[in-house]
Parts: C-alpha cells; sequence; structure tokens
C-alpha cells in the first residue's frame, strides 16, 4: 500500500463531464478523465484492506490493489502490465462497466468507495498514448485452427489468447465492422469506435484473422436483429476447416411487448434504432433513419439500453423524452451493511438522463394508440406491488403522447437458428448449454464445438463477456493441446 493514511486524507474523486449543451450537439466522448496526480491521490485511497473483495466483485478478478499501489508510485507502465494480466481490453471497461469491484470495495461499507474504474481508464490510456501497448504474437505455432462466430467482448477476448497460445484464430462477424455489441449497440458518446480499431490492429498484427459480412447459419425469417451479412458459411463448413469452434455471438434477441398497436408505425427495438446511428457516425449512408428530430420519444424500459436510447434522442433533436420502468423506484441509497459486498439496488442515473428526461417508475403499457397506421401515443396504467407481486393501480390508465416508442426491456436469448445449426443443446432460457466447470467447461454437446459469453450465460456486462472468452479460450488451448497455460 502505497500510503498507509491515503484513504483518511482524500476524498473521492469522480471524473467529470463536459457541459450537456456542448455535447449535445456530437457523438463523441465527453467523459474527462483523472490526470496523472488525481489517478495518484485515488489509489493512495487503496485501503490494503487484507481480503480484497474488490477482485472477487470483478467478474475478470483484476488484481486491483497492485495497480492502485503501482499507480501511486508513478509506475504506470507495470500498472499497465498487471491490469493486462487478467483483462485483454480494459479501454473497454474503463469506460463502460458500471464497476461491480467499487461496489464491493472494502472503504465502500461506510465511505466512498475508491475510484477504481477511473484508475484503470487512467491506465489504458496512457499506456496508448505512451506507445506501450504492442503486438504480441506467439513465439511458435501450434498448427491447430480454431474459428470465433462473434467479434464481441467475448470473441475479441478469446481470439487473443488462442492465438497467443500460437493457433491460427479466424473471426467471422456477421456484420461489416468487428465488434459485435460494442460496434452497433454501444453509442460513440459512451464508447468511440477508435478503441475497437486499434484494437483490432494489434490482433491482426498478432496473427487473427478477421472476416467481417459473414452470416454463420441463417437468420430467422423476419428477424429485426442487425445483419449486414454479404456471405454465408454453414456449420459443417466450419467444423470440416477448423480444429475447434468457439461460439461468442451475443444475445440480440430483443424482449418484444406483445400488446394492441404493436405493428404501428413508430414502435421500434431499440437495436433498430441504435445501431443505426453508429453506421452513420461512422461515415455510411442510410435511407430511412430511424431519427427521433422533434418526437415525442417513449422509451420501454429502464436499463443501460434504454438510457442509450435517451441519450441519442436528445442528440437528435427529440421534443421529449419520457423512459419507462415497469418496478417502482428503487431507493437513492442502498443499505450498505445489509448488501456490501454484493451490487446493490438503487437509483442509478445516467448521463444520459442528466442531458434531459423524465422518468417514470412503476408503470405499464398497456397499448399502442396510433391514426392512419402511425403512432400518436402510448396508453399506460400505474403498478403497485402487492403480496410481492406487481398488479395495475385501478382507475389509473392514461394516454401519452408519442411519436415513437423504443423497446428497450433486454434481450431473450442469442438467436436461435444459430445454435439449432450446429445441433447445439439449449438451456431453458435458450442459451447454448454448457458449464464454466474447470475439467469440460464451455463444451457443447457438439464435439469441438464450444460456447461462451452471451451465447452460453444471456444477456450480461461486457466485464463477464470478457471473462467468458478468455474462460473459453484456456478450455479450448485445452483442449486442443492436452495442457494450457492460458490463465483461467
Amino acid at each position: 500500500m502505497g500510503k498507509v493514511t491515503g484513504f483518511l486524507e482524500f476524498e473521492r474523486l469522480e471524473e467529470g463531464y463536459e457541459p450537456v449543451v456542448k455535447r449535445l450537439k456530437n457523438y463523441k466522448e465527453f467523459v474527462i478523465g483523472l490526470n496523472a496526480d488525481e489517478a495518484k491521490r485515488q489509489g493512495a485511497r487503496c485501503m490494503d484492506c487484507g481480503t480484497p473483495f474488490c477482485n472477487n466483485g470483478c467478474p475478470v478478478n483484476n488484481i486491483i490493489p497492485d495497480f492502485n499501489d503501482l499507480v501511486f508510485r508513478g509506475d504506470w507502465k507495470n500498472a499497465l502490465t498487471v491490469l493486462h494480466s487478467t483483462n485483454n481490453v480494459p479501454e473497454f471497461t474503463g469506460r463502460i462497466c458500471p464497476a461491480p469491484c467499487e461496489a464491493a470495495c472494502t472503504l465502500n461499507v461506510n465511505d466512498d468507495a475508491v475510484g477504481i474504474k477511473s484508475i484503470e481508464h487512467a491506465i489504458i490510456d496512457r499506456g496508448w498514448s505512451e506507445g506501450w501497448v504492442l503486438p504480441m504474437p506467439a513465439a511458435s505455432k501450434s498448427g491447430k485452427s480454431v474459428a470465433v462466430v462473434g467479434s464481441g467482448p467475448a470473441g475479441l477476448a478469446a481470439a487473443q489468447q488462442l492465438a497467443r497460445a500460437g493457433h491460427q484464430v479466424t473471426v467471422f462477424e456477421k456484420n461489416d465492422r468487428v465488434g459485435g455489441l460494442l460496434r452497433y449497440g454501444i453509442p460513440d458518446f459512451k464508447m468511440e469506435k477508435s478503441h475497437i480499431d486499434r484494437r483490432v490492429k494489434q490482433m491482426e498484427a498478432e496473427g487473427v484473422v478477421f472476416r467481417t459480412s459473414v452470416l454463420v447459419a441463417e437468420m430467422p425469417a423476419g428477424s429485426k436483429v442487425t445483419n449486414w451479412a454479404k456471405e454465408t458459411v454453414t456449420p459443417d463448413q466450419l467444423k470440416a476447416d477448423f480444429d475447434a469452434v468457439l461460439l461468442t455471438g451475443g444475445s440480440e434477441q430483443s424482449r418484444d411487448l406483445p400488446v394492441p398497436g404493436r405493428d404501428l408505425d413508430g414502435v421500434h427495438f431499440a437495436m433498430e434504432f441504435l445501431p443505426q446511428q453508429n453506421k452513420v457516425n461512422a461515415g455510411d449512408k442510410l435511407k430511412g433513419q430511424l431519427r427521433a428530430d422533434g418526437k415525442h420519444v417513449v422509451v420501454i424500459g429502464g436499463g443501460d439500453t434504454g438510457s442509450d436510447c435517451v441519450g441519442t434522442s436528445n442528440r437528435h433533436g427529440a421534443a421529449s423524452v419520457i423512459q419507462f420502468e415497469l418496478m417502482p423506484m428503487p431507493p437513492e441509497e442502498e443499505d450498505r451493511p445489509l448488501t456490501w459486498p454484493y451490487w446493490p439496488i438503487k437509483l442509478r442515473t445516467s448521463s444520459s438522463h442528466e442531458e434531459g428526461c423524465q422518468r417514470e417508475f412503476a408503470i405499464a403499457t398497456k397499448e399502442f394508440v396510433g391514426e392512419k397506421g402511425k403512432l400518436t401515443g402510448v396508453k399506460t396504467v400505474r403498478m403497485a406491488m402487492q403480496g410481492g407481486k406487481l398488479v395495475e393501480v385501478a382507475g389509473s390508465e392514461q394516454v401519452l403522447k408519442a411519436d415513437m416508442a423504443l423497446l428497450a426491456m433486454g434481450f431473450v436469448n442469442p438467436v436461435a437458428t444459430v445454435l439449432e445449426a450446429f445441433g447445439v443443446d439449449k438451456d431453458a432460457r435458450g442459451n447454448a448449454k454448457a458449464s464454466t466447470e474447470l475439467v469440460g467447461g464451455y463444451r457443447t454437446n457438439v464435439a469441438k464445438v464450444f460456447a461462451a459469453g452471451d451465447m452460453r450465460r444471456g444477456q450480461s456486462l461486457v466485464v463477464w463477456a470478457i471473462r467468458e472468452g478468455r474462460q473459453a479460450a484456456r478450455a479450448v488451448d485445452e483442449f486442443l493441446m492436452g495442457v494450457s497455460v492460458l490463465p483461467r
């Protein structure tokens, strides 16, 4: 520990934001990261608490006290080495992870947690600016080949680990650019796509081959899942051409809302709306882009995807934005002695909410109302918790004006046709059935076919996808070579 009394002397310092009026004019990142002195003071707050719950709070088990101490001492290069030892892409998590490590921080019991995420952000950004992030090609080749289906965080982490183990890795992505939901799900104002591009260049220098606009299997008829593929390969082709196949696609099947009026013009999935703006930001031209300019927008779903719709709608110039959450409003502060070190349920206000949004809790959508086939309003009813169940409040129905409704209620499972085409058994939730055990982990019922990330666990955080990609890479390496030196 760099400073024994640091947690007593220094307050938590939050990263800054550019003013709302400025950041709403573009799609650039607007977070102002910590400078070297600020990061040093934040690192000094780490308590060397003996049992670092933050390590287990972090899904990739980042060695947090060590890199905090190294930043305090000014040894940034070794801090980056420690960070990279558990996380292949900290530039992603340093921007978009909700930081469960901070909820688990011992200091969080009765004070403000160490700003672990802001330190991670500072380390990796300095690593790139100093030129410390370099290709690490394998010293020798194994002669084995692996196909990774899906180029999101699980696929990228797995592909890099497998390439560094000496395997020839080919990543297949159905869309026209690498990144999966990182590319076409997360808005640019939360994470600019240049971070993906430079990591891809590093991986290409390590020998990874990326094949974009290639769909593996077929999409269901009428699917709304983003798909810009220009060619198709079959599972049989992959199994014949590669020694192992790892399925790492995202959980892209959006949860629908089958109420009257669902087919009205103006009702869309969030994942129809968000990818289009990312594509335009990348310089592409789209005909008939879904836009919120001058519209009264209702976002149905109170999570991160809903928040992303709020921020994007405000940048379009929406007349108003309302976000619905079915559950009652959570407390502003958690009961820390009761919840620590676990992730607490509490009111979370995102930067997009601060840019302009009316938030409604304990509200359900009964019907989409329209005229001449176009959406004009949303009929709602208030909800209340009775006997542990949500029930409608009699007499609380109303119709709110709406020109656009965006369904952001989460994702139910990966695209079923992919798993079905491979013959992979599914669990009760429609995900690939595979365990995470040390022996036989991430293997499906199909010979030499593995699954990880959202494909296996369902909708989850980017940091969980990275963990599963790394662990699955070790499982594949062990399958191919009989033993693996990759970390788990």
